[in-house]
This record gives C-alpha cells, structure tokens and sequence, in this order.
C-alpha cells in the first residue's frame, strides 16, 4: 500500500509559479511510475504531467501539451518525493492537482504514462487557482 500526500497548492497571479510536492510512502518509490494529473470543476480529470525511473535508463518525462515547457516534473528517490514546478501559470491551470503513483507497467511511451488506469494509488489532491 502506498499513501500520497500533496502540497504546495494555493492562489497565484496568472504569469506566476507554484511547486507542487508529493510525498510517498512505501519501500519501492524508486520503482513506481508516477504523475500529476488534474481536474477542474465540471470538467474530466486530465493528465498533466508523467515520471518514470529506470536504472539503466533514468528518468524519463511525459507533458500534456497544453503544459509542455512551462511545468517541469521531476522525483526524488531518496526522499521518497515527487515535484511539478509549475511556471507562466494560466487562469485555465486552475483544477484540483492529484499525485498518482502506479507499478510499473507493460506499455510505455506517452500513451502509456498518461492513461490514469496503469495507477494504483491516489493523493486527496491540491488546489490551484490562477487569477487573471
């Protein structure tokens, strides 16, 4: 069992920043996937942003487009945590962020990590809200 806690959510200008943390708990974080994704009210929950640590491999990242060179995800292992540095922020960004944490899966590549179903465990969520 894993449990995810979310930080780091508020209120911020459009053109602002905010550093959203995920803290896991578990033995294994090294080896989860994980990401962020996100929903606003009367809207689906949309991806947003993927991480996945390899050994031999690294890190590798995946981005919604609509986030793509303005958030920047990033993990560490050591810590058990995972980051989404979140800048030039948009009143459209406004949405609950929830961190997600799964197994790794079989599938890969972008249309792998951005599918909520290979994630098995999920934070209560933070809030962002972007004012224009």
């Amino acid at each position: 069992q894993v449990r995810l806690v979310e930080s780091g959510g508020g209120l911020v200008q459009a053109g602002g920043s905010l550093r959203l943390s995920c803290a896991a708990s578990g033995r294994t974080f090294s080896g989860y996937a994980m990401g962020w994704f996100r929903q606003a009210p009367g809207k689906e929950r949309e991806f947003v942003a993927a991480i996945r640590w390899e050994r031999w491999r690294g890190n590798s990242t995946y981005y919604a487009d609509s986030v793509k060179g303005r958030f920047t995800i990033s993990r560490d292992n050591a810590k058990n945590k995972m980051y989404m540095q979140m800048n030039s922020l948009k009143p459209e960004d406004t949405a609950v962020y929830y961190c997600a944490a799964g197994d790794p899966p079989t599938c890969s590549g972008y249309g792998c990590y951005s599918q909520a179903e290979i994630y098995d465990y999920w934070g209560q969520g933070t809030q962002v809200t972007v004012s224009s």
